[in-house]
C-alpha cells in the first residue's frame, strides 16, 4: 500500500474539493487527500462554456482556491491519477498507475463523463465535448480554421456556448432532437424564449431533427447531414448531449444504482465507510415528491459535500436546501429554483417581450419551481414558495406589482 488516508476523496470538481474543504472547516485533523483524474488543481467548471471560452477568464482565475492554499491546510492532491478499482471490504483502492491507497472514509465525487455522439463519423477530428478545461482549450486552438459550427444538444451547454460562439463572429447552428431546447428542465414558455433569443442574434437554431451522420473528409469534420438529407457545412461539431455518471469503478465493487450511484439521505451508498455526491449521485429528493432524481449542479454537490463533512465530524445534520441553477446567456441570466418535474401547471409572471419575467410551476396548485430570466428578486423571494409549497391564487402570482415575499406574508391560513 503506497499511502493511507482518514479520508480519501475520488474527484477533484466542485463536490469533491468542497468536501476537502468542509472537513478542514469542521476542524477536522485526520489526514485528506483528493485523487482527480484531471492533473489541473480544483477549478470551476460552469465557466468552460463561456468566460473560459471567450478568452475572458484565464485557467487561474478559475481555481477555486490559490494552489498553496491545499498545502495549507493539509490536502493531498494526488492529481492525474484514474481510479480503476475499489475494494470496500479491504479499504482500499487502486489507481491505473497500479498505486494502491487505503481509506477509513472513502467519498467518491467522479462526477460524469460527456455523452459521444454514436452516428458514423462521430470520433472524426473537430467533433467535441464540453466537459474539461482541456476540452475548451482543443476548441480554442481550433477557433481561428473555423467559421462555421453545428452544436448538438439544446441544454445549457449548447445554448451558453452558442452565445459565446456568435460573438466570437462564428456562424453557429443548434441542432435539438426534441420539438424544444430546454425541454427536459424547464416548460415551452421559457424554451420558445430562448429560440426567440438565439435566432434573434444570429444562432440557426432547429428543432426536431436527427443527424444521419459526420461527413468528413481527410479523418477531419466537413458537414453534417440530417435524415431528410439536409447537409450543414461545418469544420467543428460540438456535442453538449448530456453526462454518463462516472461509477464503473464503484458499481464492480457492488454498488448500487443503474443512473448514477444510489445513496440515502445522508449520502452514504449500501458500501461500508462509502458516501457519495454530486453529478453521479441518483439521491430521493423531497422537493421532487420523494422521486430518486441525479441533480447536476454545483448548488447540489455542495451541499452534498458540506452534508458529508458534517456526518463524519459528528456536527449538527444541515436541512435540505432548495434546489437552484443557474444560466448565462448573452446577456440574460436565467436562474432556476425547485424542480419543475412534474408539474401540471405554469404561471408567466411579466413580460418576456419587454423585460424581466418569470415562469412559476405549479403541481397540484401549489409552487414547486421558478425559472427567473433577469429577475432576481424573484428568485431570491420564490426560494420561499418552493419550501412552503404555497397555494396562492394563479392571478396574485402573475401581478409584478406585488412581490413575491409580500404575496407569501399576505398569503391566508392554510395556504402554505
Amino acid at each position: 500500500m503506497s499511502a493511507y488516508y482518514d479520508v480519501l476523496i475520488v474527484g477533484s470538481g466542485h463536490g469533491g474539493a468542497h468536501a476537502a474543504l468542509a472537513l478542514r472547516q469542521a476542524k477536522f485533523t485526520g489526514s485528506v487527500a483528493i485523487v482527480g483524474e484531471e492533473s489541473d488543481h480544483p477549478y470551476e467548471r460552469p465557466p468552460l462554456s463561456k468566460d473560459y471560452l471567450s478568452g475572458k477568464r484565464t485557467l487561474e482565475r478559475l481555481h477555486l482556491r490559490p494552489i498553496e492554499y491545499w498545502r495549507a491546510q493539509g490536502v493531498d492532491l494526488l492529481l492525474g491519477n484514474r481510479v480503476s478499482s475499489v475494494s470496500p471490504k479491504q479499504h482500499t483502492l487502486r489507481t491505473d498507475a497500479g498505486q494502491i491507497m487505503g481509506y477509513g472514509i472513502l467519498i467518491w465525487a467522479t462526477g460524469g463523463n460527456p455523452r459521444q455522439l454514436n452516428c458514423p463519423g462521430g470520433t472524426l477530428k473537430g467533433v467535441h465535448t464540453i466537459r474539461r478545461r482541456t476540452d475548451v482549450d482543443r476548441i480554442r486552438a481550433a477557433l481561428a480554421s473555423t467559421r462555421q459550427v453545428v452544436i448538438v444538444g439544446g441544454g445549457f451547454i449548447g445554448l451558453e456556448t452558442a452565445a459565446e460562439l456568435i460573438k466570437l463572429g462564428k456562424e453557429v447552428c443548434v441542432l435539438e432532437t426534441l420539438d424544444r431546447v430546454l425541454a427536459r428542465i424547464s416548460g415551452a414558455q421559457l424554451s420558445r424564449f430562448y429560440e426567440n433569443e438565439h435566432r434573434s442574434r444570429g444562432v440557426d437554431l432547429r428543432v426536431g431533427v436527427r443527424i444521419e451522420s459526420i461527413l468528413g473528409e481527410d479523418s477531419h469534420v466537413t458537414g453534417v447531414k440530417l435524415h431528410d438529407g439536409t447537409i450543414l457545412a461545418a469544420q467543428m461539431v460540438i456535442a453538449g448531449i448530456g453526462i454518463v455518471a462516472a461509477t464503473e469503478p464503484l458499481t464492480a465493487a457492488g454498488a448500487s444504482g443503474t443512473n448514477g450511484l444510489d445513496v440515502d439521505e445522508y449520502c452514504r451508498t449500501n458500501l461500508e465507510k462509502i458516501y457519495a455526491i454530486g453529478d453521479c449521485v441518483a439521491q430521493a429528493n423531497p422537493f421532487a415528491d420523494g422521486a430518486v432524481v441525479r441533480i447536476e449542479s454545483i448548488q447540489n454537490a455542495t451541499d452534498q459535500a458540506n452534508l458529508v463533512a458534517r456526518i463524519i465530524t459528528g456536527g449538527m445534520v444541515p436541512k435540505r436546501a432548495v434546489p437552484w441553477f443557474w444560466s448565462n446567456q448573452f446577456d440574460i441570466r436565467l436562474q432556476t429554483a425547485g424542480l419543475s418535474i412534474g408539474h401540471d401547471g405554469t404561471v408567466l409572471r411579466g413580460d418576456p417581450a419587454t423585460g424581466p419575467f418569470s415562469v412559476i410551476y405549479l403541481k397540484n396548485g401549489c409552487v414547486i419551481a421558478l425559472d427567473c430570466v433577469n429577475s432576481p428578486a424573484d428568485f431570491t423571494q420564490g426560494r420561499a414558495l418552493v419550501i412552503a409549497r404555497a397555494r396562492i391564487d394563479a392571478g396574485l402570482l402573475a401581478d409584478t406589482t406585488i412581490s413575491l415575499k409580500a404575496i407569501l406574508e399576505t398569503a391566508a391560513p392554510g395556504s402554505r
